[in-house]
């Protein structure tokens, strides 16, 4: 099979190599490569590769940014995913697209989650421009697999993990105040990717949720992943309202793979086991990239 991936230079795309690579002809691109708000260069890439396969992890991520960056929003979030989706079409290809928590706002109570079922309302410009991505790619071609997840974190690339550890070995002493009322599933793109490469294997079709189960707030998976790796910190708890930011971002982020366990297609872990494996491959690395900075 000929797998061709979008973003492969972010953590998805990266573990998304990895896992495909295995057992099919990958072939991963990028900026400045390939900006998939670029209709005819999306086009030369799926037509001289001509993939089966076309997994779309470029996205416009920079949730704050978004607010005020509307346009740049809706190039990479809307119109990008929709030129893949038509070179998809084309060449027969069936199109995996990557979406976000964000699309709910958050409103129930945890432990409840979101099902694939429950009715979406963004709070923000990223929320709504993921949304309207996932329509566009629906709309265009039937032959999609949409996969929502939440609060990624990997070996390549930034993310919340990476953050921590560099504000608590850069200053120890200083005390970092992480937000405790909001919560989701700390997601590793390695089990992430390892999830796709499943629904691709039995041609899953439409919107699946796929985090990691059960569930923390971002205060928790500071504390919880600090002292796994083994670092001085000092972080204390703050609310939401103590920490403001440009994009309003859901309380409850916490999404239930219903389709995946309904199908007994769901291969994610409970997130403790993600943060405790992925210390131990890479905590090491992690620590050292920080002290070489």
């Amino acid at each position: 099979m000929k797998v061709l991936i979008c973003g492969g230079n972010g953590q998805l795309g990266w573990d998304c190599q990895r896992v495909f690579g295995k057992e099919n002809e990958v072939a991963a691109y990028d900026l400045p490569e390939l900006d998939i708000t670029d209709k005819g260069r999306v086009d030369a890439v799926v037509t001289g590769f001509m993939p089966d396969v076309v997994i779309n992890c470029a996205a416009y991520t920079q949730v704050d940014k978004c607010e005020t960056e509307i346009e740049l929003a809706r190039l990479v979030n809307v119109d990008g995913p929709g030129f893949i989706a038509e070179a998809c079409k084309a060449v027969n290809a069936a199109m995996v697209h990557i979406s976000t928590d964000y699309v709910f706002d958050g409103a129930k109570e945890p432990p409840d989650a979101y099902t694939e079922r429950d009715e979406v309302n963004p709070l923000s410009v990223y929320g709504k421009t993921k949304l309207e991505g996932e329509r566009r790619v629906a709309q265009i071609t039937d032959n999609h697999i949409i996969v929502r997840t939440a609060w990624l974190y990997g070996i390549n690339g930034s993310n919340f993990l990476k953050t921590m550890l560099r504000l608590a070995m850069l200053n120890p002493e200083k005390q970092i105040k992480v937000v405790d009322d909001q919560f989701g599933s700390p997601t590793w793109s390695l089990r992430l990717a390892l999830q796709l490469e499943r629904l691709v294997q039995i041609k899953g079709q439409g919107i699946y949720h796929a985090t990691a189960e059960g569930y923390c707030s971002w205060y928790e998976l500071a504390v919880y992943f600090l002292k796994q790796i083994e670092v001085p910190f000092n972080i204390v708890p703050c609310t939401t309202a103590d920490y403001p930011t440009a994009a309003k971002r859901p309380a409850n982020s916490i999404l239930e793979n219903a389709r995946l366990k309904r199908s007994d297609n769901n291969r994610m872990t409970g997130w403790r086991y993600g943060v405790d494996h992925f210390t131990a491959r890479f905590g090491q690395q992690l620590i050292d990239e920080i002290r070489n900075m």
